[in-house]
């Protein structure tokens, strides 16, 4: 792979397999996404939050979703093969960290196998077949945009960002919750996108497009800094 602010395109040809998973409840599984809510959208009008949209995304190659910025490990996994099969999902499910080591997503994993299941055929039920163009899908890796970058290159100053994270942790909180992510440990390029997105309104939220419209980019590069050092 080039540099990390690079864009790079890899071309990949999809597979098919077969699912031997357990038989699932889509409706259990309903339930059990609401987690994954807080960051992925799937159904109709689904669009990138946090983290890309799941429509179709079993029998989907990996990293495909246009207009969202995988990290590369999750391209470098696609440029391998790999494809979400529902067995593939499966033991992605299992332990994320595991299965795409360097993997950005904060999520420790479903233990039971059961659960996997449900949710995987939720998202099969939910998110329909893969559109037909992901057959020789081509992964993309997207260079930050000339705003995040200009923060990035800014040097966040980690104590000011510790006093303005109290707006943060209040619903972000450090093990993540039902419907919000944890962003401790959070890498500053994805946390500065994040907050970016949400003061231009390509992201909606009406509270973080708030908080972020009150954030100049010093506030941001603060907080950024700050946590990235929490948990470690």
């Amino acid at each position: 792979m080039g540099q990390r602010f690079l864009t790079a395109i890899v071309l990949m040809t999809a597979s098919t397999g077969t699912p031997v998973l357990a038989e699932g409840d889509p409706e259990r599984g309903r339930e059990l996404y609401r987690p994954c809510a807080a960051c992925h959208m799937i159904g109709d009008g689904a669009i990138n939050r946090i983290g890309p949209h799941l429509d179709g995304i079993v029998g989907r190659p990996a990293a495909v979703a246009m207009g969202y910025r995988y990290s590369e490990a999750l391209i470098d996994a696609a440029s391998e093969g790999l494809v979400w099969t529902a067995d593939a999902l499966d033991d992605f499910l299992a332990d994320p960290s595991d299965y795409v080591p360097g993997l950005r997503m904060i999520f420790r994993g479903i233990q039971d196998a059961q659960d996997r299941a449900d949710l995987v055929a939720f998202l099969r039920e939910e998110g329909g077949t893969p559109d037909p163009v992901y057959a020789n899908a081509t992964a993309v890796l997207l260079a930050p945009s000339d705003e995040v970058l200009q923060i990035l290159r800014m040097e966040g100053d980690a104590y000011y960002g510790e006093y303005l994270s109290n707006e943060c942790t209040t619903c972000h909180r450090p093990q993540g919750g039902d419907d919000i992510p944890s962003i401790a440990g959070m890498a500053p390029v994805d946390f500065i996108e994040g907050l970016v997105a949400y003061r231009s309104g390509e992201r909606e939220h009406q509270v973080m497009q708030t908080i972020t419209g009150r954030l100049g980019d010093e506030e941001i590069a603060a907080l950024a800094a700050y946590f990235e050092t929490v948990g470690q």
